[in-house]
């Protein structure tokens, strides 16, 4: 690795690239008194396991984006779908790949938040975007496990109880439901001062999806047909076809946990970390298809956006799916915590920068994200419209614009021409996510304004 303070070739000191801390932004305006370098919320010794960093990492990607593939599959017929199986692969090596565009920048930059990547290729303007992609993302992906929780809690509880479905009692209310988990459940977790202390209850979640996946495939094989052969797809194009890039790309994003668990992990290495999101990627990339393929065989034409609910026709008493309800519900509620903590590192880099670590801003910043995504899961319309809205805008920046522009940014032609194959891969990566989003952006629009869209309505 090259030192921070490196001559370029007319002699003047480059610390644009090579040094994290030459940047206007973290000047000090009156230094420290001894001298040295002021302690920053980002600054501590990592002290993860690999194990653990698996589980966050893969934590991270599993969610709610699972409850949706059937559904794509559905709106797209085996065969597109297996032709945008690419699609979800190149979701899968994309984020391969902006793994490794993120770990070489941290590698010769020293940069420990994504934010900070925007701010050395853009300055304040590339901070706030990368600040607010994260934002939006993560607050849509917690907004979509929360209203899981919201919807299919209250049934649980019904089912357990055998209590009148019209009745007005306060603990079938999803609305205080919702509230009460994110208050007793969500909320410690979220108060926990790193990411890594987080691995042992993201290994249960995980633990939890298998248990979903092996009960999807256990229905699949042991329940009557709900549909003909002759509602088999191979192939399918309409209006709602539109909504399957966006939720294969939701399905993915994991690129703001990628420098956090990074910098937890102990020992951490370049190769070390690609390792991490090599087995976290094969594996989430195997259970997204078995959950999609299961469920899609299972219902057909007929399964619902949320694929929970579809299960319901079976037997909504049946004691395997209250089992993989509660396992579902179990999971999305422990991965709300892992979600938050970019977010909150998000506000923390674009507010206070070089502040030290506060409780006082740790908790506050989380309590106010909490009742904000709560006031948005009480009161949004569906699930899809959080699934292909978030997915079509902030997952390709995240994906696919923010790491190519960033990398063919910060990396000086010196170093890298710009008709050097990484940079035209680059940049060739940075055009696939435009096309993406103005392409999915148009087909949801588009879909919305005619009024066929299934998201228009309730759940």
């Amino acid at each position: 690795m090259k030192t921070l303070l490196e001559e370029d070739r007319n002699g003047t000191q480059n610390v644009r690239f090579d040094d994290p801390d030459g940047g206007l932004e973290n000047e000090e305006f009156l230094p420290n008194a001894d001298g040295k370098k002021a302690i920053r919320f980002t600054d501590f010794e990592g002290k993860t396991s690999f194990g653990m960093s698996v589980f966050n990492l893969g934590n991270a990607i599993m969610g709610s984006g699972i409850l949706g593939l059937a559904y794509a599959m559905a709106n797209t017929g085996i065969l597109l779908f297996l032709q945008n199986c690419p699609a979800l692969l190149s979701s899968s090596y994309s984020c391969f790949t902006t793994n490794k565009i993120v770990l070489v920048l941290n590698l010769f930059l020293g940069i420990r938040a994504y934010e900070q990547l925007g701010y050395r290729a853009f300055g304040i303007p590339g901070k706030m975007a990368a600040g607010i992609a994260i934002t939006l993302q993560n607050i849509g992906a917690m907004s979509s496990y929360l209203y899981i929780v919201k919807s299919e809690l209250p049934l649980v509880i019904q089912a357990f109880l055998k209590a009148d479905p019209n009745s007005d009692l306060w603990y079938l209310n999803g609305n205080y439901l919702v509230i009460i988990v994110s208050a007793s459940v969500i909320l410690p977790l979220a108060l926990m001062k790193q990411l890594g202390y987080l691995g042992y209850t993201s290994g249960f979640s995980l633990s939890c999806m298998v248990f979903f996946l092996t009960a999807v495939s256990q229905v699949q094989s042991t329940s009557p047909p709900t549909t003909t052969i002759t509602h088999f797809v191979c192939l399918c194009l309409s209006s709602q076809t539109a909504y399957t890039i966006p939720i294969l790309a939701f399905a993915f994003v994991c690129h703001p946990e990628v420098l956090p668990i990074y910098t937890e992990l102990s020992n951490p290495t370049r190769k070390r970390m690609q390792n991490v999101s090599n087995i976290s990627i094969f594996v989430m990339y195997t259970m997204y298809f078995l959950a999609a393929l299961f469920g899609y065989l299972t219902f057909y034409d007929k399964v619902e956006p949320e694929l929970l609910h579809t299960y319901a026709r079976i037997d909504p008493y049946d004691t395997l799916i209250l089992c993989v309800r509660v396992a579902v519900l179990t999971a999305v509620t422990l991965t709300v915590p892992i979600v938050l903590f970019p977010v909150r590192r998000a506000i923390l880099q674009m507010l206070f920068p070089t502040k030290a670590f506060s409780w006082i801003r740790h908790v506050a910043i989380a309590v106010v994200l909490l009742i904000l995504i709560n006031l948005l899961v009480i009161f949004a319309p569906n699930i899809l419209g959080i699934f292909g809205f978030i997915g079509a805008t902030s997952a390709p920046c995240l994906i696919f614009i923010f790491p190519a522009i960033f990398y063919i940014r910060i990396v000086p032609n010196e170093r890298e021409p710009m008709t050097s194959r990484q940079k035209i891969l680059a940049a060739c990566f940075a055009a696939l996510g435009v096309s993406f989003m103005v392409m999915s952006l148009s087909f949801i629009i588009m879909d919305w304004a005619t009024g066929s869209s299934r998201a228009a309505g309730g759940h």
